[in-house]
């Protein structure tokens, strides 16, 4: 077996493995309000959220991954090289993954993989292998990094907004309602919990498929860019598993340390997060579902008491959105480093 096939067999375990952290990070972001609000049982939770995250990635398009593939070029360099660079990408990921999920930070695996891809490219190849895209920008023209970026920025501002003034207009409709109503906001969350897991599956398991079926053309094991159907069942069934081990520090630094959660505010979290997620994955913009959820709870905690948004603990979750690239970017180039040793 040679170098090539082994580095690529090797590459594609590590992406799968980015995949189940990613599952088990961001699990928490779908199930924190859902379980805040006790509409539903972890086990209930966790169930529901699996089922439908599978059927995120089937079936909701390959416009991300084709983003998420593409916004690297290393055509024109050595292929053993070349899955070296991914490969150290993605530990880099992985393991600003693993430090922010045993701090219970929940910060962005989007983020952790552009950092760490990114980082790694300038550093072994050279910074015009990185489709930035900002000179399109100024022509109005969303391409590369410049897409990735953009979509990251506006997403949780978007949902900050879109949150507040849903939540506004919720109130104003159930005023003067009584208590019972609860009981049925709980059983609507069934459904927009369902169209969170689907909508995040259908964005966030597409960027593991596009790094995928970027492995296989670098190996020389497709001839173009498109998206294998084992590729999109592989990385469903491994992101359902990470969701299935659960993210549970997470849950509480969503779910209770940014504003007190009831059943109307979960609701309304989970509608406004499905609906920014899932537009976002058809106009093919990869975005962060903790960066939205969490902007979502504070747009609804800023409409109706927002001196009761725990804005300290909000600020130090924006930091964390801040560091990411920059700390996942120096992760990769280090693995690249130390593998560069060892070669």
């Amino acid at each position: 077996m040679d170098t090539l096939l082994i580095l690529a067999i090797t590459t594609i375990v590590i992406v799968l493995i980015f995949e189940y952290t990613n599952g088990f990070h961001d699990a928490a972001n779908i199930i924190a309000t859902v379980i805040a609000s006790r509409a539903m049982t972890p086990v209930q939770a966790v169930l529901l959220v699996a089922f439908f995250e599978f059927l995120g990635p089937l079936l909701g398009g390959t416009a991300v991954a084709n983003t998420i593939g593409k916004f690297i070029t290393l055509d024109d360099i050595d292929r053993v090289l070349a899955l070296t660079i991914v490969l150290c990408g993605l530990l880099g990921a992985i393991a600003w993954n693993l430090l922010t999920w045993w701090n219970g930070i929940p910060s962005s695996s989007s983020h952790a993989l552009v950092g760490g891809l990114a980082g790694v490219v300038m550093v072994a190849a050279g910074s015009n292998h990185v489709v930035w895209g900002f000179g399109d920008l100024l022509h109005g023209h969303l391409n590369g990094v410049a897409k990735v970026i953009v979509a990251l920025i506006l997403s949780p501002i978007i949902g900050f907004w879109i949150g507040f003034l849903l939540h506004k207009t919720m109130l104003a409709l159930l005023r003067g309602a009584h208590p019972s109503i609860n009981r049925d906001l709980r059983h609507l969350q069934y459904v927009t919990s369902a169209g969170l897991a689907f909508s995040h599956g259908a964005n966030d398991a597409q960027k593991s498929m596009g790094i995928l079926t970027l492995v296989l053309l670098i190996g020389g094991f497709i001839p173009t860019f498109e998206v294998p159907f084992w590729v999109m069942l592989a990385c469903s069934l491994t992101i359902v598993l990470g969701i299935l081990s659960g993210g549970w520090q997470i849950v509480r630094t969503l779910g209770f340390s940014i504003y007190k959660i009831r059943p109307l505010h979960a609701l309304d979290s989970q509608m406004t997060a499905a609906s920014v997620i899932f537009s976002s994955s058809l106009f093919g913009a990869p975005v962060s579902t903790t960066h939205v959820v969490a902007s979502s709870i504070m747009g609804i905690g800023a409409s109706e008491r927002p001196k009761a948004v725990r804005w300290g603990k909000a600020t130090e979750i924006v930091a964390t959105w801040l560091i990411t690239i920059p700390g996942a970017a120096l992760m990769s180039i280090c693995c690249y480093l130390l593998v560069q040793t060892f070669i």
